[in-house]
């Protein structure tokens, strides 16, 4: 899957913190989880649109 996230977005919402480079990897990957269960949930209610609820 390409890349979620926004380096700079993250940078920028943790600012004043230090970002280890492998940081961007491993929240990528949450979110791309996040997402998969979310259409999985969207599914299992019978809906091709993935709402808030779904998360």
């Amino acid at each position: 899957m390409a890349e979620l996230i926004v380096k700079a977005a993250v940078k920028d919402a943790l600012e004043g913190k230090n970002v280890a480079g492998d940081f961007y990897e491993a929240l990528d990957d949450e979110v791309e989880a996040l997402i998969e269960d979310a259409a999985e949930r969207a599914d299992a209610n019978g809906r091709k649109t993935v709402q808030p609820r779904d998360l």
